[in-house]
Order: C-alpha cells, then structure tokens, then sequence
C-alpha cells in the first residue's frame, strides 16, 4: 500500500547522473575493445578456428575452441563493463510510487476482520465452537 500523501506516478527521489568526462572516455575506450573483439571473434568463426567434430577432435582444435571461449568471454565482460559504466554515471536515480497489487489478504479479509476474532466474545463463544465443530450448523 503506498503511503499517505503518495499516489501512482509521484517521484519519491530524483537524483540527477553525474555525467563524468573520465567515464565517457572509458566506455568510448572499453567500445572500440569490444569492437575489435567482436571482429577477432568474427573473423575465428569464418575462417574455422575451432570447427571440428567428434573423431576429428585434435588438441589444437581443441584449444581453439578454449581460445573462441575466451573471447566471447572477453566481450561478454567488456559489455557489461561498458553498461555498468553507463548505468552508473549517465541514468538518473529515480524512485517512483508504483501501484501496489491486491494481495491475498485484500481480497478475502474485510477491513474490520483484519486483527480476527477471539475466542472469550462471551455468548458468542458457544457459537463459535459449535461452529467449528460443524460446520453447517445453523442457528
């Protein structure tokens, strides 16, 4: 449930990137990595560095194929470098009042019903436990 004073859409906290000259130049530096590596990776694949099955297996098919590994490796790396760098120094921190999803509770329990009944509601105490012993007792 939000709380009072919020309603769906309201900004909680907005605090502006700090757009860093060190961290563009970074990820300008970590892209032109990740493109050569995207292109020894490329160039690997076309040529067959590491094609070969079963009986054909070599070692040195076999280390190439460790080698295309880590370089995809490499690249998977670089790029998450490169969206962390972003993320973190280019992208807003923004905390916005979402709409809450009924619950379980919401749907079933009445609003009075919510801290239960007890059991010593004095007359209603013969009631309650004829009840729960059958339960198609009618008064």
């Amino acid at each position: 449930m939000a709380s009072e004073g919020s309603t769906y859409g309201d900004i909680h906290r907005y605090e502006p990137p700090r757009e860093s000259t060190a961290a563009a130049v970074g990820i300008v530096l970590l892209t032109i990595i990740q493109v050569g590596l995207v292109g020894l990776f490329t160039y690997g694949m076309i040529a067959g560095w590491a094609s070969g099955i079963g009986t054909t297996l070599t070692v040195r098919l076999i280390e190439a194929n460790m080698f295309m590994g880590g370089v995809l490796t490499a690249i998977f790396i670089d790029l998450a470098f490169i969206m962390l760098l972003y993320r973190k120094e280019f992208l807003p921190d923004v905390m916005i009042v979402k709409k809450r999803r009924r619950k379980w509770e919401d749907l079933y329990i009445r609003q009075e019903d919510v801290d239960g009944t007890t059991m010593a509601d004095g007359d209603k105490l013969a009631e309650t436990f004829k009840r729960a012993v059958y339960p198609y007792y009618k008064k």
